[in-house]
């Protein structure tokens, strides 16, 4: 275990790190320097004192949860659930992230904040809504961060910024004191550059003792969903890069098999599903006459047309969904998509190659929250880009529901072989 001296070096270097970094990136809502957090003494807990930011939409005591608006500013009277959990493994918060604002969208450009910053190309963004998380891990700003995921909001970030991220099961990590944006999608997850610090932080917040070992692929069934793939704005590097990647699992002992089924495929009724949930969540607000920044306050007066009538018929078409998962996962152990289809959005730009930017990121990420299975994204180690500013590919691995294991594994195989990790990009610190 590291040291006491160590573990406040390392708490010092971090803080040093995520200030130097703020005007270039603007990752952190707040940094905390206050002395408690200089002084925590955790070196002897499985974390060792690890320095740790939070999406700030998460409660931590004393400190204003803002969820990246424009009015919520009042301290949390308690900790949620899952910082107590990291702070008794021994995580050290040592900031609070930028995010979309109340987490709903994909680009972390903040009407109140400003946009994150993406460190491939600060002129980019790096996906959202937990765009500040992915961006203090991707610089070498913190070892790890925590995000939520209602619609593939830490999977989209971590593709978007070449590092690992982590969806869990919904139900996995207690979600009490997190702002919800969908209550019944809502998911709470690491960031991390490698794959053991992702397995030691996810541990941390599902309470769960041991470590994934590395999982050989030989006996292993993994499935294309044919559906899902063709209808994709993918960039042709990037399906380049994942065929070659689902090649290379077939090659490790892997027996890669398509899926035919039209059901695993977008978009169905996402935006409705999710839509009318954060329509009730926000209606309050929204009667106070509360401020929000343009994008939201245009997805939520859309969201609020969606009637009763037309949430249940969402709810019928996610049981259809669940069951082309459940069918799928009769026949294969996972699942292989890209993490995300495109690798830059420019800040500011809504377009992507004529596309709203929206469809094109959340294309192979939001399913897998209305199914509630877990996956995982990972930057490919292919040839890098000739153009230095642009993130690797990223491949996404979906497992059956609560086989969080599995894909730990699974990507501790990948790592191992060299398939897998993590590429410091132009801007990086660490």
């Amino acid at each position: 275990m590291p040291t006491t001296a160590a573990t406040t070096a390392a708490i010092d270097e971090a803080l040093a790190r995520l200030r130097g970094a703020q005007d270039r990136l603007n990752a952190c809502t707040f940094i905390d320097e206050r002395p408690e957090v200089r002084a925590a003494r955790r070196e002897h807990l499985p974390l060792g004192g690890m320095p740790i930011a939070l999406k700030d939409l998460i409660d931590q005591a004393g400190l204003p949860t803002t969820c990246g608006s424009g009015f919520l500013r009042e301290p949390a009277a308690a900790s949620a659930p899952l910082v107590t959990r990291l702070e008794q493994a021994g995580g050290v918060v040592v900031a609070r992230t930028g995010l979309h604002e109340f987490a709903y969208g994909f680009s972390s450009e903040n009407s109140w904040f400003g946009p994150v910053r993406n460190p491939w190309d600060p002129e980019t963004s790096p996906g959202g809504s937990s765009g500040g998380s992915a961006v203090a891990v991707a610089a070498g700003l913190v070892p790890a961060a925590i995000g939520t995921d209602t619609g593939g909001s830490i999977r989209v970030p971590a593709a978007m910024t070449g590092i690992f991220g982590l969806k869990v099961t919904h139900g996995r990590v207690p979600t009490a004191g997190v702002f919800p944006l969908a209550s019944s999608l809502d998911t709470v997850g690491p960031f991390a550059r490698d794959v053991a610090t992702i397995d030691r932080v996810y541990r941390a917040l599902a309470a769960l003792p041991g470590a994934a070992a590395p999982r050989p692929l030989a006996g292993l069934r993994i499935g294309v969903p044919a559906a899902w793939n063709e209808f994709s704005a993918t960039e042709p590097d990037v399906r380049r890069a994942v065929a070659d990647a689902t090649a290379l699992l077939a090659r490790m002992g892997a027996d890669v098999v398509a899926i035919d089924d039209a059901r695993l495929a977008p978009w169905g009724m996402i935006a409705e599903l999710g839509g009318a949930e954060a329509a009730h969540i926000h209606r309050r607000f929204r009667a106070e006459g509360r401020p929000y920044g343009p994008d939201v306050a245009t997805r939520l007066a859309e969201a609020e047309r969606v009637t009763p009538a037309v949430y249940l018929e969402a709810q019928r078409w996610r049981a259809t969904l669940v069951e082309a998962f459940a069918d799928a996962f009769r026949g294969v152990s996972l699942l292989v998509t890209p993490a995300v289809a495109a690798r830059r959005k420019r800040i500011g730009d809504d377009l992507i190659d004529g596309e709203h930017y929206r469809s094109v990121l959340s294309w192979f990420s939001a399913l897998v929250n209305h199914a509630g299975v877990p996956a995982i994204a990972m930057p490919l180690a292919a040839e890098p880009d000739p153009r230095p500013d642009v993130p690797p590919p990223s491949l996404q691995l979906i497992a059956p529901w609560w086989q969080e294991d599995l894909l730990l594994g699974v990507a501790a195989q990948l790592e191992r072989s060299g398939a897998v990790g993590f590429r410091p990009p132009p801007i990086y610190l660490g």
